[in-house]
């Protein structure tokens, strides 16, 4: 059986990954009790995290080890650093301040096809917007998991989330409102031809 991939993805309303320069906060200063439950439950399943490594790289400077020490995590974060997680890099070498992680190099496509087909649990993406437009374009993205913040970062606004992807077509499958503002939507991509 093959696992699921999602690449899950935090975005403005106009498409930016992140910001550069701006007071936004953690979550665009937009998130809430509704949305951090879900994210809190989200992580408690099992589940396997795939990083690209400039991903990885943020990810371990903000919440490593031996950044914040685990009574003090914030608890998505705490749910999500203890995960198996695998980070696809050929310039990346070890060790970590992260507790499971892997490093896989080669070529990304070949690298998670392989992962999908021995993978005994779901794999899930935050971020890494390159490898995961590369996963996509390659069929191998089962769910786009896209949470919209009510912001629009015209000024501030990097990293657009799906620049340079190919065409595809989104089956809407799930959606939810968190605190009457924020909206998470997953989507089933298949390439437009």
């Amino acid at each position: 059986m093959t696992a699921s991939y999602t690449f899950d993805v935090f975005s403005s309303l106009d498409g930016f990954a992140s910001y550069d320069n701006a007071d936004w906060g953690p979550y665009w200063g937009k998130h809430g009790p509704e949305f951090l439950e879900r994210r809190i439950a989200q992580y408690g399943e099992a589940q396997r995290m795939v990083f690209g490594a400039n991903t990885f790289r943020l990810m371990e400077q903000m919440v490593g080890v031996s950044k914040i020490p685990d009574e003090e995590l914030d608890p998505v974060n705490a749910r999500m650093r203890p995960m198996p997680t695998t980070v696809v890099s050929s310039t990346l070498e070890g060790p970590f301040d992260w507790p499971d992680a892997t490093v896989v190099s080669g070529d990304a496509v070949e690298l998670i096809a392989r992962l999908k087909e021995e993978s005994d649990v779901p794999l899930r993406s935050h971020g890494s917007l390159s490898l995961n437009r590369a996963l996509m374009a390659a069929g191998l993205v089962d769910r786009v998991q896209v949470t919209v913040f009510p912001v629009i970062a015209g000024q501030t606004g990097v990293e657009p989330i799906f620049e340079g992807a190919a065409d595809f077509d989104l089956e809407l499958i799930e959606s939810r409102t968190f605190d009457g503002r924020s909206q998470e939507l997953i989507y089933r991509p298949t390439l437009h031809a």
